[in-house]
């Protein structure tokens, strides 16, 4: 059964949010300002998307995640900082016509599947790679807090924070499960790794 929902966008490039995960946000913009001003009025939802370029305007990616305002900071000069709380990805059927200053969307929400898990080959090999990459990258990484995450939380929380550029993450939030998403974390760890290591420790990620 497919699940249509009206959403208010808010495109941002490089960043994306996963259910169940959160994400710290600052808006500034006018047309953003009065996003969340809606937002709080109405269900608190903010879904997020990936512009696939720049402008005023500019194309969006088919997938996003739908947040929920868990923590809100309203600032005195109108701006605010929000910590958005992932609930479902969803898929854009079509942009509609509004008279909001911020876009609006009809969407299908994505039903992911449940209690996902990975073999324990595919677990030791992706904290094999991320445990590599960190080092390459310089990251100081507490491994024990790492090691007590679950399979969900690990690849879809690396996932959302990887330094990547914008058409990875994408395929990243893209992937039909679990195992597909691990697969490809490790993947692009190794391709980014290998081209920071050609570059002389020149950081090539975005």
């Amino acid at each position: 059964m497919i699940v249509k929902t009206r959403l208010s966008v808010f495109p941002l490039p490089g960043a994306i949010l996963f259910p169940g995960l959160e994400i710290p946000l600052h808006f500034f913009e006018p047309r953003y300002r009065a996003l969340v001003s809606d937002a709080l009025a109405r269900d608190r939802r903010i879904a997020m998307i990936q512009p696939k370029s720049g402008g005023d305007k500019p194309e969006l990616f088919d997938v996003g995640c739908i947040g929920r305002i868990s923590d809100v900071e309203a600032l005195e000069d109108g701006r605010y900082n929000v910590v958005l709380e992932g609930e479902s990805r969803f898929r854009i059927i079509r942009e509609l016509d509004v008279t909001t200053p911020f876009r609006q969307v009809e969407a299908e929400l994505i039903k992911d599947p449940e209690n996902e898990s990975l073999s324990s080959v595919e677990r030791a090999g992706f904290e094999q790679e991320a445990r590599r990459f960190a080092a390459v990258q310089g990251y100081q990484v507490d491994w024990d807090s790492v090691e007590r995450l679950d399979d969900v939380a690990l690849i879809n929380g690396v996932s959302q924070i990887a330094p990547f550029d914008a058409a990875s993450k994408q395929a990243l939030l893209e992937a039909r499960d679990l195992q597909e998403r691990c697969e490809l974390m490790v993947q692009l760890m190794q391709f980014f790794g290998l081209r920071d290591d050609d570059d002389d420790g020149n950081v090539t990620l975005q």
